[in-house]
């Protein structure tokens, strides 16, 4: 019986990894920290107010997913020739917020989760109060993967810091450059793991290891003059 129920366990194990792989569909390739792109042309000022970092992660296999929002804290994105040539941005990370339509069940609190990913387990925000993105290049997207955010016209690289650790990522991203204003949008996946934050990662504990290791990001990032 006890043969049985390992057996089990091990059939469900490789089930639900093989569902949470599917939802990874749209990670973003990541490489070592990179040169950052020289700020050339007009610096256009990020919209704090407008702008947004949401986020959405899932126990392993897409089960109970919680999502939420980070405020962007200030950046700038730069315009050469009508074009994106550089950027960056600061996040709050003190201002995480968990949607309370993501969190159904009567005995879980969106304050009791926001709580625990501003602790040592996750974003530590008391030591790490901020992460930045910093771009490193931007190329024309031929054609957009079918995950990529609609519309999707570029290809950006930036390094993302988080915990103080800096990871290159590239993802397909839709860049609008009008009159006096620009905007980045975005929708991406990356492990979390490559920061460092293992919290619910160990394999060695079934009840840890249902939590997946991914977060889709979602990059709402508007700058005028």
């Amino acid at each position: 019986m006890k043969k049985l129920s390992v057996i089990g366990l091990m059939s469900v194990g490789l089930l639900l990894a093989s569902c949470n792989k599917e939802k990874s569909a749209d990670a973003a390739a990541t490489n070592s920290e990179q040169t950052v792109a020289e700020a050339k042309g007009d610096a256009f000022a990020v919209d704090t107010v407008t702008s947004v970092v949401n986020w959405k992660a899932f126990h392993k296999g897409g089960f109970a997913p919680r999502w939420g929002a980070i405020h962007v804290k200030s950046g700038e994105l730069n315009v050469e020739g009508g074009q994106l040539s550089a950027g960056n941005f600061i996040i709050d990370m003190t201002s995480i917020k968990v949607d309370p339509a993501s969190v159904t069940e009567a005995d879980k609190k969106p304050e009791d989760l926001e709580a625990h990913l501003k602790n040592e387990d996750f974003f530590n925000v008391t030591k790490n109060p901020t992460s930045d993105f910093k771009i490193t290049s931007v190329a024309d997207l031929a054609e957009a993967p079918k995950d990529a955010v609609a519309g999707a016209n570029k290809t950006i690289s930036g390094n993302l810091t988080l915990l103080g650790k800096t990871v290159n990522v590239t993802f397909p991203a839709k860049v609008d450059i009008v009159d006096n204003s620009a905007s980045i949008q975005a929708k991406f996946t990356v492990n979390r793991a490559d920061w460092g934050i293992q919290f619910g990662t160990s394999e060695a504990d079934p009840a840890e290891w249902m939590i997946s290791k991914d977060i889709e990001i979602a990059v709402d990032v508007k700058a005028g003059k």
